[in-house]
């Protein structure tokens, strides 16, 4: 099957089976998404939502946020992964945020890329979650799958995989798509056993073929 024609079954079978598709991670407005996505980093959804509830209580504006110290964040967010980075990556984004951005989340992954613990990944979330931007965010899920279904190929790292991707994307579906393909690795495509015999895309995958 050439790669075009795999990208349309494939994007075809989502937007049938899943017409809605999300973040699965709880927030309020831009500055929380960024909060929360920057905390997703090498940690589930789930447990993102368990803390950042108490955490918006406590820091609800940037420059409650930029206020705070390191020691201080960290008791809310402890129970993620890497919370000692995380705590200090949050109070110093908040601080730049504020000095430089008026405490208003840049639209650019440029600008958002200038926020201390804020890589291209996260960048890209938050501009196609909040801004809607034909960005792709690639994380493990995105990678496994991609190759797995066939939409890339021999893909060495996660910019390999994004410029693979939006090249068959179209852009206004790029947003949703990055939410397809992560959902669908995050409960179906799983790393260490795939639940082929529950997945609707087995007559499009690579993968499957080779089984």
């Amino acid at each position: 099957m050439k790669t075009a024609d795999r990208f349309q079954h494939i994007l075809a079978w989502f937007e049938a089976n899943m017409p809605v598709a999300e973040s699965e991670l709880h927030f309020a407005n831009p500055f929380q998404c960024l909060v929360a996505v920057m905390l997703s980093a090498q940690c589930t959804d789930k447990r993102v939502n368990m803390v950042t509830p108490a955490l918006f209580a406590a820091y609800p504006t940037p420059e409650s946020l930029a206020a705070a110290t390191s020691d201080e964040v960290f008791e809310y967010v402890k129970s993620v992964s890497y919370p000692r980075s995380k705590a200090e990556h949050l109070v110093q984004m908040a601080q730049r945020l504020t000095e430089v951005y008026h405490g208003e989340v840049p639209d650019t992954i440029e600008e958002l890329q200038t926020l201390q613990g804020v890589g291209r990944k996260t960048a890209n979330v938050v501009c196609a979650v909040i801004w809607n931007q034909p960005t792709m965010a690639v994380d493990t899920h995105i990678f496994r799958v991609s190759e797995r279904l066939g939409l890339t190929t021999n893909s060495k790292n996660p910019l390999q995989t994004e410029k693979q991707l939006v090249r068959y994307i179209p852009a206004e579906v790029i947003p949703k798509a990055h939410h397809w393909l992560l959902l669908h690795g995050r409960y179906i495509c799983q790393a260490r056993k795939p639940k082929c015999e529950q997945c609707g895309l087995k007559e499009f995958c690579r993968f499957f073929e080779k089984k």
